[in-house]
């Protein structure tokens, strides 16, 4: 009720207290049919005693129908009820009362004849309905639509031809509502004298539109009136009758129908601009008239009325659609349903294309990403190789420096720091191969003498002793307790030497300690000693970093 004046509520609330409970919505579409006059809805509403009227069929010009109407349209709406201008009595209410026995008896024997499958006879007190306005109304066009499709199927005692194929073996169409699917005729029953009604679409009149303008199909739109004395006989005839059926099926037709009770027919007879009832109307997509911009889309289009019982007979529409509608829609529709196919193909050819394209780009990308990989691990293992082979070049060039270095300690130790042979300890050393060397050690010289003359027998015999440095390589050395401090500075120990002594049997390893004399170390006079060199030399600065040695057996 948002957005009413003071006497527009006025008018709703008188025609709500003589209605009763009513959908607000409904009540309010009425008034606004008839410019808010209250006796005039009333007489919309509860009029029954209006003649019945019968028109010739309108084959009437092309006439185009916007999509997107507005259900408060400005043109003129008519009801069959009210076309003739009667007044309404004052005891038509009362009349409306009286019948409501009749009401009931008429819905129990409706209840009868659906469950055994009858015919509902068209009897008078089972058409007067004074009370269709209290029929309840649902905001679901598709509810409204399949609740009036099962009170048909009661009434004609007809299947609808959407249940009936469910039981079909080859039919060309599933079952359920859909948009695009084909039948074959006649449609399978339980029973072979059963009658079958039209594919009734369960959507909006919008959607049955949408359906025309996007799909190319024709639309049959059926309005009826349960009021009207003719409803039941173009039900059972025209609904039910099998040519008509067949037509609508084998071309396709999109079939949507409802009783003007409903708001959803209600609001689409207003559009339609629907007089007389029955009412059938075919809609198509069509080009627009002559005087249109060039390239203009076609529109939805009503190609022809039929309104009342004889313009809406079977025959008569069957007539139409074979000699009149279809001849004249059917080929721009069938260029058109070209024009979606093309069009439907082309956008899957550039669908594949543009699939096939991002399937060449991922692999050329895939292609490169690996290829550069390729290329930075060439690089980086390139770059390794190079730094090994620097690497291996510098660790021989500090190798080949420190044998240099330890061959002029050897060559200085044999110049200066050698003892004299004197009267003592008599040992015999013997040299890595099959060297044997024997020298005779006062009995006060230390470990480091006996180290020095050892490490002087591995100078090459092509080294002359005359050519033997006076100076000590690195730092200030004259004497051997001052190598016993350098060598202490310098490393560990024996590491520096590159080898240690030891007895043969038993064994005894004589590792070098400073400032340790001969006797010390339990040497005795004309014992046999072992160089063995250590093998493994990683040193650096002249430190060895294992001690595995090399040994000479006799």
């Amino acid at each position: 009720m948002d957005g009413l004046q003071g006497p527009q509520i006025e008018a709703l609330q008188q025609l709500q207290s003589i209605l009763g409970s009513h959908d607000t919505e409904f009540v309010v579409s009425v008034l606004e049919s008839v410019s808010w006059d209250v006796q005039k809805a009333t007489d919309l509403l509860f009029d029954n005693d209006a003649p019945k009227v019968i028109a010739a069929t309108q084959a009437a010009p092309m006439e185009q129908l916007e999509l997107d109407d507005n259900e408060n349209s400005s043109s003129t709406i008519r009801h069959s009820h009210h076309a003739q201008g009667n007044p309404r009595s004052n005891w038509s209410f009362l009349w409306s009362l009286i019948t409501v026995p009749l009401h009931l008896v008429s819905g129990v024997l409706r209840f009868v004849f659906s469950v055994l499958r009858i015919p509902i006879p068209s009897l008078p007190f089972m058409t007067i309905n004074s009370y269709h306005s209290h029929r309840p109304t649902s905001p679901d066009s598709r509810s409204m639509t399949q609740r009036w499709v099962q009170q048909l199927e009661e009434e004609t005692g007809a299947c609808s031809s959407k249940r009936s194929m469910a039981n079909a073996v080859t039919t060309g169409f599933e079952a359920g509502p859909s948009t695009t699917r084909r039948h074959t005729y006649p449609p399978a029953a339980s029973d072979d004298n059963q009658k079958i009604l039209p594919d009734f679409f369960d959507g909006s009149y919008e959607e049955v539109l949408d359906i025309c303008q996007k799909e190319g199909r024709i639309a049959c739109v059926v309005l009826v009136s349960a009021e009207h004395d003719d409803d039941a006989d173009f039900k059972r005839s025209t609904l039910t009758d099998a040519a008509f059926v067949k037509i609508l099926l084998d071309n396709d037709f999109i079939v949507w129908g409802g009783d003007i009770r409903d708001k959803a027919a209600w609001d689409a007879s207003q559009k339609l601009q629907a007089t007389t009832y029955p009412f059938v109307a075919f809609l198509a997509l069509q080009p627009r008239r002559h005087g249109a911009p060039s390239g203009t889309a076609p529109v939805v289009t009503i190609l022809s009325r039929h309104q009342g019982r004889a313009a809406a007979a079977a025959s008569i529409l069957i007539d139409h659609l074979n000699t009149q509608l279809l001849p004249r829609v059917t080929p721009f529709l069938v260029r058109f349903k070209t024009m979606l196919q093309d069009r439907d193909r082309d956008r899957r050819i550039r669908e594949e294309q543009d699939r096939a394209f991002r399937e060449t780009a991922r692999r050329d990308r895939e292609a490169i990403e690996m290829k550069v990989r390729q290329e930075k691990e060439e690089e980086e293992r390139v770059r390794k190789q190079a730094e090994d082979a620097e690497r291996q070049q510098k660790d021989l060039a500090r190798q080949k420096h420190q044998a240099e270095i330890r061959m002029e300690w050897r060559k200085f130790m044999r110049n200066r720091l050698l003892l004299p042979e004197a009267r003592g300890l008599r040992l015999a050393v013997k040299l890595p191969g099959n060297g044997r060397v024997i020298r005779s050690f006062p009995p006060s010289a230390t470990l480091t003498a006996l180290y020095a003359f050892a490490d002087s027998q591995l100078i090459p015999s092509t080294s002359r002793p005359e050519d033997d440095p006076s100076q000590a390589p690195e730092g200030a050395v004259d004497d051997i307790p001052h190598l016993d401090s350098y060598i202490q500075s310098r490393t560990a120990g024996h590491a520096w030497w590159g080898f240690t002594l030891a007895s043969t049997y038993p064994r005894r390893e004589f590792r070098w300690k400073a400032n340790v004399s001969l006797t010390e170390t339990g040497l005795r006079d004309g014992e046999q000693i072992i160089m063995e060199l250590i093998t493994g030399r990683g040193s650096v600065n002249g430190q060895i970093s294992d001690d595995e040695y090399e040994s000479e057996s006799d």
